[in-house]
């Protein structure tokens, strides 16, 4: 769905449940031409699916997004000023569903905190 938004630089094993993943966001991405023309700024949405495909590569499972809780957006991520993003998941397996606390943030900036559950598909 985001084809060349963003690169994976590091996909880090913390412990048994924890992750920590640092991608640059390109901010040539023609989604930034309409999200905003001079003012691009990451979708919240975009975000969201970011989370879930790097749970997904995490985990191995496809994955739908059944549930999310706690979504705070703290900072705008504009993709010219700060286009390397650090992101920490948390991923707990509950029954035949994947919880996932992530943060996301730039420098010294939380950019987003949000708590998804996956339904596993496959």
């Amino acid at each position: 769905m985001l084809k060349d938004f963003y690169s994976l630089n590091i996909l880090e094993k913390q412990d048994t449940e924890n992750y920590l993943c640092t991608l640059t966001l390109n901010p040539q991405h023609p989604i930034f031409e309409g999200h905003f023309p001079n003012n691009p700024i990451t979708p919240g949405v975009c975000m969201m699916q970011i989370i879930k495909n790097l749970t997904e590569e995490i985990t191995g499972y496809k994955l739908f997004l059944a549930k999310t809780t706690n979504v705070k957006f703290m900072a705008l991520i504009n993709p010219i000023t700060h286009p390397v993003l650090q992101l920490t998941l948390a991923i707990q397996y509950k029954d035949a569903n994947i919880q996932v606390k992530n943060t996301t943030s730039f420098d010294e900036t939380v950019a987003l905190k949000l708590t998804n559950l996956y339904k596993i598909l496959s």
